[in-house]
């Protein structure tokens, strides 16, 4: 597992972009059609993804295979069920707490 993204939710992506963008001097590096916009964190390879598609703050992880890691960890509760993305898909889950997390897998 490689932290990769620090998932943010949003129902105002161009006003939470341009908080990011603006105030905090973020690159902003990708977009995904109407609803994501990734920027780079200073110092290493993570990145903010701030979207609007459903979901809690959290922590998403690249694995090899989403389908996989959710078969190899069943014991754990779902919160939003595999889906495909542009390129892979990904899965949510909530940890004992109560916190999200996501995992996902990526065409290279």
């Amino acid at each position: 597992m490689k932290p990769t993204f620090l998932y943010i939710p949003t129902d105002d992506l161009e006003g939470t972009a341009r908080f990011y963008r603006e105030d905090l001097q973020l690159e902003e590096v990708w977009r995904e059609g109407d609803d994501t916009i990734a920027f780079a964190l200073p110092g290493g390879e993570l990145q903010l993804m701030v979207s609007t598609a459903p979901g809690g703050y959290g922590p998403m992880y690249l694995v090899p295979s989403a389908e996989e890691w959710v078969r190899a960890h069943a014991d754990l509760e779902v919160a939003q069920p595999l889906q495909q993305i542009p390129g892979g898909a990904t899965v949510g889950f909530t940890d004992p707490a109560g916190n999200a997390f996501y995992v996902f897998d990526q065409e290279e």
